[in-house]
């Protein structure tokens, strides 16, 4: 059996943030969320329980981050509807704090996007 986790694709990294900003201010954003997206990816984990009982789930968690790329607050948006799953989501958020820290040219003094995770067996 094949498990998936959550593949946070790049994809969510240009059309959370990006918006009408020049060409290589965007570029550094869009680098700095397939930073996160790795980070996120080689730290999530399939919880046992879920395994075992077959259980796949999609989530939608909502992060801001600071400056150094500590994580200020987040928020599930979207649960997945499993408490298993539910509450690995809380587990995962402390085992990526800090993230990548954001690119100094973005100006902003909390950053807030949506992560899409994925549970899923194949």
């Amino acid at each position: 059996m094949f498990v998936r986790t959550a593949l946070v694709a790049a994809a969510f990294a240009a059309a959370s943030l990006l918006g009408t900003m020049d060409s290589a201010k965007a570029a550094g954003k869009a680098d700095w969320m397939r930073s996160i997206a790795r980070t996120i990816a080689s730290k999530q984990v399939y919880p046992r329980s879920a395994l075992a009982k077959q259980i796949e789930g999609s989530a939608k968690v909502r992060v801001t981050v600071d400056r150094s790329g500590k994580i200020a607050n987040f928020e599930v948006v979207q649960a997945t509807g499993f408490a298993v799953l539910d509450k690995e989501i809380d587990r995962l958020m402390k085992r990526i704090d800090p993230l990548p820290k954001p690119p100094g040219d973005i100006g902003d003094t909390e950053l807030t996007f949506v992560v899409p995770l994925t549970w899923a067996l194949q």
